[in-house]
């Protein structure tokens, strides 16, 4: 069964770059640009997580916070460019689960998120290991092996591996990538993204100028592509 994650942030360019990158791991998303509209939906709606922002047009996070809390347990991540020690202890304080900084990655984003969720519900959300090739591709336990040996990977190239494993066999942007495994306010060149492409092929496939997997997609982005 798809968890239901509610979005509640006044920012609807953030929300539709969390909504897609969310989607294209199996999550069923809605999000809310003010506390009206997001009580309108809890009132009708079950959510399995929220994603709260504090600043909105017509109240807080922390009042919705408080109000969910007379009524519901549901896991709550506040994600907030307020980021004093004071914010954090009053999100914490009246209920929420975790609080997450403006600007995020969407990778560190994606991350709490399954956390707080296994913890919540348990490991139902987890996902089976990804195989193409001779590699595998463990994304819960942030593992890779090919010929199963394991393939030592930085941060960023694990991310973006697993960013190309949720969209597996769809061309995913530069754009995209770039805000899923950077982060939405990044200002990290392109360059940086083919270099990282670079080495995951130079890691994972059998002939990386010719690569069989992690393809080119000309003028769009990349896309990893099992055929077998």
């Amino acid at each position: 069964m798809k968890n239901n994650i509610l979005i509640i942030d006044d920012d609807a360019d953030l929300s539709f770059v969390i909504t897609d990158m969310l989607e294209g791991y199996g999550y069923n998303v809605t999000s809310a640009e003010s506390a009206d509209e997001a009580f309108g939906l809890l009132s009708s709606r079950h959510f399995d997580l929220i994603l709260l922002d504090i600043n909105l047009p017509d109240s807080t996070g922390f009042e919705i916070c408080k109000e969910l809390r007379r009524v519901s347990d549901v896991p709550v991540i506040f994600a907030s460019a307020r980021t004093s020690e004071s914010d954090r202890i009053t999100g914490f304080d009246i209920g929420g689960d975790d609080y997450l900084p403006k600007p995020y990655s969407m990778a560190e984003l994606f991350s709490r998120i399954k956390a707080l969720l296994r913890r919540a519900y348990g490991d139902s959300d987890e996902k089976a290991p990804i195989v193409f090739g001779n590699v595998k591709v463990d994304i819960s336990a942030r593992s890779v092996t090919k010929n199963g040996v394991p393939v030592g990977l930085s941060l960023k190239e694990f991310d973006l591996l697993a960013c190309l494993c949720g969209h597996m066999g769809t061309a995913v942007s530069k754009e995209s990538l770039l805000s899923e495994v950077w982060g939405t306010f990044s200002d990290v060149e392109p360059s940086t993204l083919a270099v990282h492409i670079r080495w995951l092929r130079e890691k994972l496939e059998d002939e990386p100028a010719s690569p069989k997997y992690i393809k080119t997609v000309y003028k769009v982005g990349y896309i990893l592509e099992v055929s077998e």
